[in-house]
């Protein structure tokens, strides 16, 4: 088991990873409310700046002002899709998930940098694959915040620094 992923303290109001971040109230309530179509269920459609969006904490080591939107499914459970926001001229730091992510920047531009690839500029529209276990990190480069939709495969989580740590 990695204590990383499943560590229930939370540091100055925010949370140490992405589970643990919808184990809170608000987190499960998202989660409660945000569950995907089902069968039988109607499709469903998410505006980044919609202010129904309930957007909650991320896990400590990100930069201040980072929140996160579930959009559907249950982040506890493969195939949940997210927003996640930082703030313009913020730094991700390195990190890494245990699922693959499938993202595509809302708004903003951002340096997506994978250890051992050359750094990647997005825009909006632009599509990113990142492999499970790839170390990477982020700079918002515009002064606007900057959004992504990420897609993952298996249930949603964030470590600092890289799985070999």
């Amino acid at each position: 088991m990695n204590p990383r992923r499943t560590t229930l303290t939370r540091k100055r109001g925010r949370h140490d990873t992405w589970t643990d971040a919808i184990r809170d109230p608000l987190g499960l309530f998202l989660a409660a409310v945000a569950t995907g179509p089902q069968a039988g269920e109607p499709a469903l459609a998410r505006d980044a700046g919609d202010d129904a969006l309930n957007w909650g904490s991320c896990p400590a080591f990100m930069p201040e002002g980072c929140r996160v939107a579930v959009l559907q499914g249950d982040p506890a459970e493969p195939h949940a899709d997210i927003f996640f926001r930082v703030p313009g001229g913020s730094e991700v730091p390195r990190h890494w998930h245990s699922s693959p992510e499938r993202m595509v920047l809302v708004s903003g531009r951002m340096r997506l940098t994978y250890d051992g690839q050359d750094p990647v500029t997005l825009r909006p529209g632009t599509y990113a694959h990142g492999p499970a276990e790839a170390p990477h990190g982020a700079t918002c480069l515009s002064e606007e915040p900057c959004t992504l939709f990420i897609a993952f495969v298996d249930p949603v989580d964030a470590m600092a620094g890289g799985p070999e740590q």
